[in-house]
């Protein structure tokens, strides 16, 4: 697609720019008219390792023209700076500033064209998928998971999970930018094979999904496929695609839940340095409140 070629294009100009600021921040400074404002280079560098996200974003998405937005908001904080340096400046600074002030502009209308082609082709939420192979029984894989509190022993973004009885659980969350609760209500299930679940409508998020449980190869150990879906197309795929900036891609979010997932079955705890947060947190919750089978709660 001509959008997602657009994406990737913008994708190595974000690496471009981003090595630039990072490598010559002074020289970045002084081409945009700026290098006289406290704390340029500081600013710079913030812009550089911004711009460096963009790219990983844009390079690394399997449709990354719906990821444009990430340009689109950091765009609009630059159009705001130089716009305010050009107003402040006389002479050869405010023509540079001028200069970058255009070049940023350009730049702008590129990204969104690319984004709302990205958002326009895009039918439905944002579905993502993952799987893992436990070494552990069926059984006990299935009554682990759906003892839906001990979720935030792997999940890492969850702040805790409490069961409203046997079909609705409250949910909260650690956001990048605001913190987030909602309801949920398990739609679907077999057990021992599969849940599905949805959050409830007007409860907070839009999120649905489908953990299902079957036998390794050979009958060793089992198999856990997980498949989500993430809010709705247009405006909240946008906000999505910005606060994907400041936090983790969803894909691979759900990679390192089940990667910690499968160390909490195989071993009993998360394996981290003394110094990660997210591995103190699993141990401190393994530790407090170990599983119970299903029938210990609703």
């Amino acid at each position: 697609m001509m959008t997602d070629k657009l994406a990737r294009a913008l994708g190595w100009t974000s690496l471009a720019l981003g090595a630039a600021q990072l490598a010559a921040p002074r020289a970045v400074t002084r081409l945009c008219g700026v290098d006289d404002a406290p704390g340029a280079t500081t600013v710079a560098r913030l812009v550089g390792g911004r711009e460096l996200l963009h790219a990983a974003l844009l390079l690394g998405a399997k449709n990354p023209a719906q990821w444009a937005w990430t340009r689109v908001a950091g765009d609009t904080m630059d159009l705001g700076v130089l716009g305010r340096a050009a107003a402040g400046r006389t002479g050869a600074r405010r023509t540079r500033a001028l200069a970058a002030l255009g070049a940023v502009a350009g730049l702008t209308a590129l990204d969104a064209a690319c984004a709302r082609g990205g958002t326009a082709k895009t039918k439905g939420p944002l579905q993502v998928r993952a799987s893992i192979t436990i070494n552990k029984p069926r059984e006990d894989v299935y009554r682990f998971w759906r003892d839906l509190q001990n979720l935030p022993t792997f999940m890492v973004h969850l702040d805790s999970v409490r069961t409203i009885n046997q079909r609705r659980s409250r949910w909260k969350a650690k956001g990048t930018i605001v913190d987030l609760e909602w309801e949920a209500e398990i739609i679907d299930e077999r057990a021992g094979d599969l849940i599905a679940w949805r959050s409830v409508p007007g409860t907070g998020i839009s999120t649905a999904g489908l953990v299902s449980f079957t036998d390794g190869p050979a009958g060793r150990g089992t198999v856990v496929d997980v498949s989500l879906e993430y809010g709705a197309p247009g405006r909240k795929l946008a906000a999505a695609a910005v606060a994907r900036m400041f936090g983790e891609h969803p894909e691979q979010q759900v990679r390192d839940d089940l990667r910690r997932f499968k160390q909490v079955m195989e071993t009993g705890e998360v394996v981290r340095s003394e110094g990660s947060p997210e591995g103190h947190r699993a141990r401190r919750q393994l530790h407090q409140r170990p599983a119970q089978p299903i029938g210990g709660r609703a």
